[in-house]
């Protein structure tokens, strides 16, 4: 498997006037959790190009991605899950008590 990050290019293939005004809706810029992070993570790319900043700025496009799509996030849910599942199946957790209470329904 290859390690190295995949981006998006920074320029397109075609540049016209309809990139140029649908270029911000692929940014994460407007749900500002990972807004930053985008930043810097092509800041770093135009300021060493394409080629070399995939090298160079390696781990903010890593930081990045692991924002965007929370993948390790989703791991540790998925493991903790399973891990409830496995505890219920050889009885060390009875199948009512498999998920934490839930909060009063007259709270916020």
């Amino acid at each position: 498997m290859n390690d190295t990050p995949t981006v998006t290019p920074i320029s397109p293939w075609l540049k016209s006037p309809l990139t140029d005004l649908t270029q911000a809706m692929v940014s994460h810029q407007w749900y500002g959790a990972c807004a930053d992070m985008e930043m810097k993570a092509l800041d770093c790319l135009e300021a060493y190009g394409l080629d070399r900043g995939l090298t160079r700025c390696e781990t903010l496009i890593k930081d990045f991605q692991e924002c965007a799509q929370k993948n390790k996030q989703y791991k540790r849910i998925t493991a903790m899950r399973l891990e409830r599942h496995r505890q219920v199946f050889a009885g060390e957790r009875s199948k009512a008590e498999r998920y934490a209470p839930g909060p009063p329904h007259d709270s916020y």
